[in-house]
């Protein structure tokens, strides 16, 4: 049987997805470094060849993004300022090379906690679009990742769209991101805001965050505390340590302790929400 599949339709790849294990392949970013080898081992279905799985369009008043869709599409793409957050964070993801390669439906899969797009993508309430040869299905993006380096995903299914709702797409938003240097680095800790404001005061509330635990959070309950506030900088008297620790269950390793990124991400939450206030956009 051959190893390496470069299917032209959906329903093809699905197919293949039927038979012997397969490794879905796109930009390879992260799935070449996980194999520690020269080369992909075992079956492949490469899916960069598949019309509709490149790109972003509208979708019943939200977005839909495609599997395929790199980093450098989203950073090139005319969308709304709910969306800075996730154009911020593309470009943080490694190098131009790798924002040009690796897709954004890669680093959901490769499930990593310090997956860049997670938290502007929990932030954005995106669901995730599977499909198999019985049809489709959409998870939230919160049940899709199940724990580090875990998916939902069965073995006969693959990841096909992000959905973003049009409830989402509103407000101005901002990624931030504390790491050892500036580029090319693997977070301590990172934090995806956004807001919308009516009439002086906080009508939406998003805030996530990632490499802070086994998976990115997303801070429902500070969300909810803000939203009625007025939009001033005394709000952020509300981002204590105790609130945004709650949802968190921040790790230790080499980059950092666990009490360390608790106050990091603390922080970067009342910096990102600043930055948000000062905003001109924000309506």
């Amino acid at each position: 049987m051959s190893l390496y599949h470069r299917p032209e339709t959906l329903n093809d790849a699905l197919s293949l997805l039927q038979g012997a294990e397969m490794r879905v392949a796109a930009g390879c970013t992260d799935l070449f470094p996980a194999t520690q080898a020269r080369a992909l081992t075992g079956p492949v279905v490469d899916i960069t060849n598949i019309a509709g799985l490149r790109g972003i369009s509208d979708a019943d008043g939200g977005y839909r993004i495609g599997a395929a869709t790199t980093w450098s599409d989203v950073i090139k793409a005319d969308l709304p300022p709910a969306f800075d957050m996730l154009k911020e964070a593309a470009r943080e993801v490694g190098s131009v090379q790798i924002q040009n390669a690796g897709t954004v439906a890669g680093n959901l899969c490769n499930a990593s906690p310090a997956a860049d797009g997670v938290p502007c993508l929990l932030a954005l309430d995106a669901t995730v679009e599977l499909a198999s040869t019985s049809g489709h299905r959409m998870l939230a993006l919160s049940d899709f990742i199940t724990g580090p380096r875990q998916t939902a995903l069965a073995p006969d299914e693959m990841v096909v769209a992000l959905h973003v709702p049009q409830s989402a797409c509103s407000g101005v938003s901002r990624f931030r991101k504390l790491g050892a240097r500036k580029y090319l680095v693997i977070s301590i800790a990172m934090v995806a805001a956004r807001l919308g404001v009516v009439d002086g005061k906080i009508e939406t509330a998003a805030i996530a965050v990632g490499s802070c635990s086994a998976v990115a959070q997303r801070l429902t309950a500070l969300g909810t505390t803000l939203v009625g506030q007025k939009a001033t900088p005394d709000m952020l008297d509300e981002v204590t340590v105790a609130r945004v620790s709650a949802a968190l269950s921040p790790i230790d390793d080499i980059r950092a302790d666990a009490a360390y990124r608790a106050e990091a991400a603390t922080e970067l939450v009342k910096r990102a929400l600043e930055d948000l206030l000062q905003t001109e956009a924000l309506v």
